[in-house]
């Protein structure tokens, strides 16, 4: 389909099945076995259905991982939810964000290749989008921190450089995990919590 065509009800459905599958293959095989093939076989359309409502497997894996990370910020945001004090609250979501990773280490490994195939064909826009995403959530908790604590300083910087924390800690947590009290104290030190 093309871009900039009305989409109807039924083609917006079977859109959406497609991307579903494609959420499951990526998820059970990675990004190199995500082909128009492996789509359809976990879909109830065809191959060729899939090449009619998606002018590349590339912008089925974009839309596919942006539902992984859509959900997963729906789930940080109820792990948020379930804590009044700020400082509480970033800590749940922290941790929650690496346990996602640690109990899920191919969505680890599908991020980064993610990004690297992205990289490579020189449209970081979509990466680009979900890492911003990512860095708004962290930024609305550490000014919510920030309300009622002082600190930190620049709720903005300061979710730069624990997103980037997190990020290696990802790569950090498959070879060697780490406890939930050394994430926190960690963290803590990053942001400049806790210490007078």
């Amino acid at each position: 389909m093309r871009t900039g065509t009305v989409i109807s009800p039924n083609q917006d459905s079977k859109r959406r099945q497609i991307i579903e599958a494609a959420r499951e293959v990526l998820a059970r095989d990675g990004l190199a076995g995500c082909t128009a093939r492996a789509v359809a076989d976990a879909s109830p359309l065809t191959k060729s259905a899939i090449n009619y409502y998606f002018a590349s497997m590339d912008e089925i894996i974009d839309l596919a991982v942006a539902a992984h990370v859509e959900a997963m910020l729906v789930a940080l945001r109820q792990t948020a939810e379930h804590h009044r004090d700020p400082y509480r609250r970033l800590h749940a979501v922290v941790q929650a964000y690496l346990d996602t990773f640690a109990d899920q280490p191919h969505a680890a490994y599908l991020w980064f290749e993610y990004w690297i195939a992205t990289t490579r064909r020189d449209v970081t826009t979509p990466a680009a989008a979900m890492l911003s995403a990512v860095r708004d959530l962290l930024t609305e908790l550490l000014t919510q921190l920030q309300d009622t604590t002082g600190r930190p300083a620049r709720p903005a910087e300061a979710a730069n450089a624990l997103l980037s924390w997190l990020l290696g800690s990802i790569v950090q947590q498959q070879a060697h995990p780490l406890s939930p009290a050394t994430v926190r104290a960690e963290s803590d030190r990053l942001l400049g919590l806790g210490v007078d």
